[in-house]
Formats: C-alpha cells, sequence, structure tokens
C-alpha cells in the first residue's frame, strides 16, 4: 500500500508540474495575422468601391439597379471577410509557438480560439481605420458649413433635397420676386415634420400659403404640389431605412462567415506546422 501511495503521489506530483508556466496564447502570430487580413480587408474594399463606381451611372437607364448594385455588394462583401480572414487564420496557425506535450484536441482548441482572436482584431482595426475616415470626413463637412465657409463652395456643391425644394417655387409670377426667400424656412418644416413622422397639416397649409404666393399658382395646385413633395421625401427616406437595414444584415453576416473561416483557417495552418517534421542529420 505504502508503495503504491507513493507511486500515485509521484504521478500527482508529475501532472501538477507539467503545466507550463507560459501562456498559450501566441500574441505575435496573433498580431502578424491581424495585421494581413485587416490590410487584405482595405485592399478588397478599395478594389470593391471602384468596381461599385464603375458599374453605375447617373444617367437613367444605364449602369446596375440599385438591387443589382446592393446585392453585389453583399457578395462582395462577404468575399473580402472569406479571403481575408482565410489569409490572416492561416499565417497565425503557421506562425505560432509549438505546443509540445500537449492534446491533440487541445491543440486544435488552442488554434481556433487563435483564429477567432486575430478575426477580433483584424477587427477592430478596420473599424478605427474605417472611425477614423468617417471623423475627417464630418470634420471636413462641419468646416464647409461653419459660418466664416465662403457661400460660393456650398453654391457650387449643391444637393439633391436643395433641388427638390426649388422645384416646390417654379412659376411665371415675378410679383413675388422682391420679397424675402421662403426656401430655408420651408427645409426647416419640412425637416423637422419628415423627423417626426410626418409633416402636421397646418404646417402642410401654410408651405401651400408659400409656395402659392411665390409662384402665383393657385392654392389647390400648390396643396397638391406640396403633399406630392411630401410624399416623394417620405417614400425616399423609407427606402434609404430599408438599405441601410439589408446593408447592415449583409455585413453582419459576412463578419460571422469571417470569424468561421478564420478559425478554421487557422485549425488548418496550425495541423500543417506541426506535421513538418524537420529532420537533423
Amino acid at each position: 500500500m505504502d508503495v503504491l501511495n507513493t507511486e500515485q503521489r509521484a504521478l500527482a506530483s508529475r501532472s501538477t508540474t507539467a503545466e507550463s508556466s507560459q501562456s498559450a496564447v501566441s500574441w505575435s502570430a496573433i498580431l502578424c495575422g491581424a495585421t494581413v487580413a485587416a490590410a487584405t480587408t482595405l485592399i478588397l474594399v478599395a478594389l470593391g468601391s471602384g468596381l461599385g463606381l464603375a458599374s453605375v451611372s447617373p444617367w437613367p437607364g444605364r449602369g446596375l439597379s440599385a438591387a443589382t448594385f446592393t446585392a453585389g455588394a453583399a457578395i462582395w462583401l462577404i468575399l473580402t471577410q472569406w479571403v481575408a480572414s482565410a489569409m490572416g487564420g492561416y499565417l497565425t496557425g503557421r506562425l505560432r509557438t509549438k505546443w509540445v506535450d500537449t492534446h491533440t484536441h487541445e491543440v486544435f482548441l488552442r488554434d481556433t480560439a487563435h483564429g477567432f482572436a486575430t478575426w477580433a482584431v483584424a477587427t477592430l482595426i478596420v473599424a478605427v481605420v474605417v472611425a477614423g475616415g468617417a471623423l475627417t470626413a464630418l470634420t471636413a463637412g462641419a468646416v464647409a458649413s461653419a459660418p466664416g465657409a465662403t457661400p460660393n463652395a456650398a453654391r457650387s456643391n449643391p444637393t439633391a433635397d436643395t433641388y427638390d425644394v426649388d422645384v416646390l417655387f417654379r412659376g411665371f409670377s415675378d410679383k413675388n420676386s422682391a420679397a424675402t426667400d421662403p426656401r430655408p424656412e420651408a427645409l426647416r418644416i419640412l425637416a423637422k415634420g419628415l423627423a417626426s413622422g410626418d409633416v402636421p397639416a397646418a404646417d402642410r397649409s401654410y408651405l401651400a400659403a408659400l409656395v402659392s404666393a411665390r409662384t402665383g399658382i393657385p392654392q389647390s395646385e400648390a396643396s397638391q404640389r406640396v403633399d406630392t413633395f411630401i410624399d416623394d421625401s417620405k417614400s425616399a427616406a423609407d427606402t434609404a431605412r430599408k438599405v441601410a437595414s439589408a446593408t447592415s444584415i449583409f455585413i453582419a453576416i459576412s463578419m460571422l462567415i469571417g470569424a468561421f473561416i478564420a478559425c478554421a483557417a487557422a485549425a488548418l495552418g496550425g495541423r500543417e506546422r506541426d506535421a513538418r517534421v524537420v529532420s537533423v542529420r
């Protein structure tokens, strides 16, 4: 019994001291794979943007339709995640430190975790780059719209919303040409009403009166023009909402696919790394 107890204590001692004091995470391999994945993502996104801009046209009846363009962008996002995650995960698996005296299942789990970590770090890098670009664009827009900005720059880059409001006041009457321009006030009324879901009847009547006074058309025709403009604006906002929702869903799906492929590629790269046996002569 004493001999058995001694052997059991020795086995227990070896099992407790066999654990390595070093971490099982190879951060150098993860950072390398994440950098490659992020760079590949940015390259493919830039390439996809160029191809997308080349396939659309501002002229009606030419280029891809909105539905086709959205479907193509979704497929390209999935392929981008696929290729970038596969490259980053595989490099992480091949470059990580070999774990000695570790069970095969444990090695597979660690490789999978390394692939997932690579995907997560690469996603954060891309998010920081995209957020930085968006912040730069917002800053440039704020500077351009500042009180000290030149008005010629704003007039040289008119927006579609400004044009649509201008359409409301087209007419052949010159009796109100010297009056105050009602378009800024109309824009504020429309922005507030559309933000809340609809323009109230009182605001519609007021806008119709402004249009009638400015253009010289009858009140009934002005009311119809205002209603048509508001309906078109609500339809455009709803279309933009649907496109944004579909884009968000496609991005989430592509990211999930990228995470899975990064894990699988890291496991494959780790297995091939451990399979390489160097013979010493």
